[in-house]
């Protein structure tokens, strides 16, 4: 029997949203939806345009991203993110404390056998 507990799976996602943002803007600036797109298509995290924008509108007001509207070649003009020097920081800062963290968890659920039961 199969136990899943959505709540839980909701909450360890969100958890690691603010960080995969950061990840997709390591490279370079992308708009909104790029970043979502980039999401799906790395990770298959599919995030919804009314999580990820308040979540850049936040990290742009704490100085962790920069924004700019662009006219590309697009038929409106978009607005696009980047990590400032400060949010460079906060991607290694949190990068290290994720490593940290699942590697106490690999050493957890390989005490427990895996984590799975029979």
């Amino acid at each position: 029997m199969t136990v899943k507990d959505g709540g839980w799976e909701e909450q360890l996602r969100r958890g690691g949203l603010e960080l995969a943002i950061l990840l997709s803007l390591a490279p370079g600036s992308k708009y909104g939806l790029e970043i979502i797109r980039h999401l799906e298509d790395t990770t298959d995290l599919v995030v919804a345009e009314g999580t990820v924008y308040p979540i850049l509108a936040r990290l742009t007001k704490e100085g962790f991203l920069a924004s700019a509207w662009t006219a590309d070649a697009g038929p409106h003009p978009r607005k696009y993110y980047r990590l400032t020097d400060q949010g460079h920081r906060r991607l290694r800062y949190m990068s290290e404390h994720w490593r940290e963290f699942t590697q106490k968890m690999d050493r957890l659920l390989q005490a427990a056998g895996g984590g799975s039961k029979s």
